[in-house]
């Protein structure tokens, strides 16, 4: 079983018990998450398609903490011109376990 998920602009998509990081979720006090934002999902033989999102359906996630990202060098050198610049960047990111997939059973 297995979901595609909208979180913050980005699609990931997400099985039970996998650890995910994604951009840092500002203002979250609690440590869990219910993303109603489900795109997709395969649950055995049924799938379920959203339009644009499937209803009744939801991706609960504990908030396991945060952390920071490798940091990624930007270096531009400009030939024949004596300049260059370097800079570096490491992006804030939240970790994320998924710990339940819900989907709407129709009959």
């Amino acid at each position: 079983m297995y979901a595609v998920i909208e979180l913050q602009g980005a699609q990931v998509r997400v099985e039970k018990d996998e650890k995910i990081a994604v951009n840092r979720i500002k203002d979250q006090k609690s440590g869990t998450l219910k993303v109603e934002k489900v795109l997709f999902g395969k649950k055995g033989d049924s799938h379920f398609i959203g339009d644009p999102y499937v209803e009744g359906a939801f991706v609960e996630c504990e908030i396991l903490g945060e952390k920071r990202a490798k940091k990624v060098i930007v270096f531009k050198y400009r030939d024949r011109k004596s300049s260059q610049s370097k800079k570096g960047h490491r992006q804030d990111l939240t970790e994320l376990k998924v710990t339940g997939i819900h989907f709407e059973e129709t009959t």
